[in-house]
């Protein structure tokens, strides 16, 4: 097959009809095909409590971005996503993260995503499988991204002596 390679987020933090978020993430993945990164548990953000489980897809296709989005929303929509607060609970959450083509921008949809320089939950199944793809913008690879975002979390304070 031929056509883009895209970057897509899996996440998940409710239950569905394939059971725990686990479950729900493993199912979209196999939905989704392509290269899957393995499923990690994170906190949420906002202000939903449920631990989301969380993965990243490496999938070829001859979509372009727009098209691959609506597929997505499908696949949500499929799974029983309903609109609803943002950042609140959800059965599925597919999000195109980085794509082959570089940079996109529309009304709906920018790629790279915004904020996934940001999120360790993103970062971490991404750069499991693709750790050499090179933010467009910034230039760094996303093993790179990952290190400078988990080291900062872990570095510990280093306080003067007198």
């Amino acid at each position: 097959m031929g056509g883009s390679i895209y970057l897509v987020a899996v996440g998940s933090n409710r239950r569905g009809r394939h059971g725990v978020p686990r479950a729900e993430v493993a199912a979209a993945l196999r939905l989704l095909g392509g290269r899957a990164a393995p499923i990690i548990a994170s906190a949420p953000l906002g202000p939903s409590t449920r631990t989301f489980a969380n993965a990243a897809a490496l999938i070829e296709t001859a979509e372009d971005p727009p098209a691959l989005l609506a597929r997505l929303k499908a696949i949500e929509r499929g799974f029983g996503r309903r609109g609803g607060r943002r950042w609140g609970a959800r059965v599925i959450d597919l999000d195109i993260v980085l794509w082959s083509g570089g940079a996109w921008r529309s009304a709906t949809l920018t790629i790279p995503h915004p904020a996934f320089r940001v999120r360790a939950f993103v970062l971490t199944p991404a750069s499991a499988i693709a750790p050499r793809w090179r933010d467009p913008q910034s230039g760094l690879t996303l093993r790179q991204l990952h290190a400078r975002l988990t080291r900062s979390r872990a570095a510990p304070s280093r306080r003067r002596s007198a």
